[in-house]
């Protein structure tokens, strides 16, 4: 499965929508997407699991590539 994280680079700054950035990871659950991204110190806003009419569209956007982690 695809998931798509929402994240922001410093942890210790309240989030704004404005600098969320995002990336995609595949993985089997949200769990290990987490424990995947543990190390990279990212503060984590969103999780989404994405299939179907949403993957598609996301794969068809040039910033669509899934991060080998």
């Amino acid at each position: 499965m695809i998931f798509k994280v929402y994240y922001h680079l410093n942890v210790h700054e309240v989030p704004v929508r404005e600098n969320t950035l995002s990336l995609y990871v595949e993985a089997e659950t949200e769990k290990e997407v987490r424990d995947q991204l543990k190390d990279r110190d990212l503060m984590i806003e969103y999780v989404q699991k994405l299939e179907g009419e949403h993957l598609a569209y996301e794969q068809a956007s040039p910033d669509f590539h899934v991060e080998q982690v």
